[in-house]
């Protein structure tokens, strides 16, 4: 871990905007009431810039703008290819502006400089995939010969709102947009209020691809004002939602009466089980890897870290050590690889599970501020070792540069631990017996199980958790799923056999 030079040195992005507004049917524009809130940067944790405060009255004209793109723009009637090639003008243009997203990026998050890259670049393939898989896009059909064909049409449902997180916020974004638009929704987008920044950029990306006036809204506030008249507004039928769980359940609520279609990624406090056959170099160096890259900040984080008991105190040593080397520096850093944390506010809850983890495990690496960072939401690469399973830093979703070592002896136990959460996100397996590798990970409660693997995605496949992490799952055609109607369409070809009432 290296010391960081004075305040003073940060970095700060030039020609920042001096104002973050909405973006309504085509144009930026200030809330209503002329409400705003204050954005931090997170290395000094002053104030930046201003963004407008959406309520109700933004939403409901967010929403009308996106509901006439629907019901009387072309994005809807338009042939899948035509919308494809607007979706890889806008990865184009992602691509090209791959630096100056991530420098916007890592200053308003937080986030390393070279992941705040690979999100940017991530951006620009989600929306590539799914302009080409919406063209090679197949629907079922059955034929019963002589008699009936059935087949399926997909359409667009509507208006999707789209609720963002804070963490790899412009990322995240794509994941949402790139469906919704690419299977010919309009969409109101409310990014989280901490990170509003590279949101912001959508609206120029997007007038410069050609996408028809209306189609995309983009309305900024607090979740419990803009975010909650985006779920309660009955003109939206489609809620996409990244966050904690708790707002999920919500959201859930709030959702019901209007039967909306739901698709909530929520929480995690994914395991790592690390068996003794494993390579522990691999497992080593993913387990580091998977909790302390994106600052700790990730839904995916493997922050528990189940070891079996004869490998447990080498594993403990080399990774408490190898921990301890993890850079943390300023975020426009090449060199940094834990920047500072988003907010005061996350900081603080972080900051203070660290103080409860001294309590319940013991601390083999970290456990406050590094060296030379006596300001900012710098947090030292956190380990605690021989944690018990009811400890609250096992538990609970810390959502940070913390993570819990536990041992176990048996392959029973192993999966008793890795189940003993509310959470069934993503989970980890590290062994060499290919029949344990298999039948372990199959009986993991997670919705996504990495074997021998840190948290590599293929887009293709489905995305998201069980239990209280999540509803309902994104990816590949999961996602063309959710964001289309499937009418199922019936044509007799042959003679009609009908049932014949009433004709004696």
């Amino acid at each position: 871990m290296t010391t960081a030079p004075a305040l003073d040195a940060r970095h700060v992005p030039a020609a920042l905007p001096d104002r973050i507004r909405h973006y309504i049917d085509g144009a930026f524009v200030d809330s209503q009431d002329g409400d705003t809130f204050d954005v931090l940067e997170p290395v000094s944790n002053e104030v930046y810039v201003q963004a407008a405060a959406g309520k109700k009255a933004d939403i409901d004209l967010a929403v009308a703008a996106a509901r006439h793109a629907f019901t009387d723009g072309p994005w809807p009637r338009m042939l899948p290819r035509e919308r494809s090639r607007v979706l890889h003008r806008i990865a184009d243009i992602v691509e090209s502006r791959d630096a100056r997203l991530a420098e916007l990026e890592s200053f308003d998050s937080g986030l390393p400089i070279t992941q705040a890259l690979g999100q940017a670049r991530r951006a620009a393939e989600n929306f590539r995939f799914f302009a080409d898989l919406v063209v090679a896009q197949a629907d079922d059909t059955f034929k019963v010969p002589g008699r009936q064909i059935n087949y399926v049409n997909r359409k667009p449902i509507g208006v999707a709102g789209l609720i963002t997180p804070w963490n790899t916020p412009f990322m995240l974004e794509s994941w949402k947009l790139g469906p919704a638009l690419a299977t010919g929704n309009t969409v109101v987008l409310k990014p989280a209020e901490f990170t509003p920044l590279s949101a912001s950029l959508w609206a120029e990306i997007f007038e410069e691809a050609g996408l028809p006036q209306g189609v995309f809204n983009l309305v900024n506030g607090l979740g419990e004002e803009a975010g909650d008249a985006l779920v309660k507004h009955p003109d939206v039928p489609l809620i996409s939602f990244t966050g904690e769980s708790s707002t999920g359940k919500l959201i859930f609520a709030n959702a019901a009466p209007h039967l909306k279609g739901l698709s909530m990624e929520l929480g995690g406090k994914s395991p790592a089980i690390v068996f003794a056959d494993a390579d522990l170099d691999a497992a080593i160096d993913a387990t580091i890897f998977g909790v302390f890259s994106l600052n700790g900040e990730r839904c995916t984080a493997g922050s528990r870290i189940l070891v079996q008991r004869e490998v447990y105190a080498e594993f403990v040593e080399r990774y408490a050590a190898q921990a301890r080397r993890v850079r943390v520096g300023y975020p426009h850093d090449p060199a940094t690889e834990v920047g500072a944390l988003v907010h005061p506010e996350h900081f603080a809850k972080v900051m203070s599970y660290v103080e409860i983890g001294k309590t319940e495990g013991r601390l083999v690496a970290g456990g406050g501020q590094p060296d030379g960072f006596a300001f900012g939401n710098f947090v030292a690469p956190t380990v605690f070792a021989d944690v018990s399973p009811d400890a609250r830093i096992f538990q609970e979703e810390i959502f940070g540069p913390v993570v819990a070592i536990t041992p176990f002896d048996t392959d029973d136990e192993a999966l008793a631990l890795a189940n003993d959460t509310k959470y069934g996100l993503a989970a980890y397996v590290w062994t060499n017996d290919l029949k344990r590798a298999h039948n372990f990970s199959q009986a993991i409660e997670a919705g996504m199980v990495w074997l021998n693997s840190n948290n590599v995605r293929d887009l293709r496949t489905p995305f998201g958790g069980v239990k209280a992490s999540g509803l309902g799952h994104e990816g590949g055609y999961r996602s063309i799923d959710f964001y289309t109607d499937q009418q199922a369409v019936h044509i007799t070809l042959g003679e009609v056999h009908n049932p014949t009432f009433g004709k004696h």
